[in-house]
């Protein structure tokens, strides 16, 4: 089941949808609607993420102070719908992203240590000079009023 606020900020906000994945009676917001289906749950809540379908229900949408979603327009913006397992396959992936880049434990821990490789790649890669061809140092010395001097001379 999909559940639907109708309310929001923004028009971004409105129409906001998030997988129930309980079996488990659940109450609702008068400003809120659910949606039963027999797809993929996170795949529809995903799916309601995209700009394409954000743009789709904001020709239903009231703008006044508060953004109100017309149920009835809204019922009309389209989603794919792929066979089950493609569903479950996309729903996989995007978890998968999503826990890379919202989690703590696991995602930030990833990202520091790969941006410690990047670092690591790019320090060596901007210090690594090439190295010298071998030169010979030659001294002169000069004398003046008997202070005797050597200077190093590059050939």
């Amino acid at each position: 089941m999909i559940l639907i606020t109708d309310v929001g900020e923004t028009v971004e906000d409105v129409g906001k949808a998030v997988a129930w994945l309980g079996n488990d009676k659940v109450a609702i917001h008068d400003h809120c609607y659910a949606f039963r289906h027999s797809m993929n749950p996170k795949f529809v809540a995903y799916c309601m993420q995209t700009t394409n379908f954000i743009a789709g229900k904001a020709k239903y949408v009231v703008r006044a102070k508060v953004k109100t979603l017309l149920i009835n327009g809204f019922s009309k913006v389209c989603i794919p719908v792929p066979p089950l397992e493609e569903q479950e396959r996309i729903v996989a992936i995007l978890d998968k992203f999503d826990t890379l880049t919202s989690s703590i434990s696991e995602g930030l821990p990833r990202e520091i240590k790969l941006r410690q490789q990047q670092y690591e790649y790019y320090r060596d890669l901007l210090l690594n000079f090439p190295k010298p061809a071998a030169t010979e140092v030659q001294y002169e010395q000069e004398d003046h009023q008997h202070n005797h001097k050597e200077s190093p001379c590059l050939t």
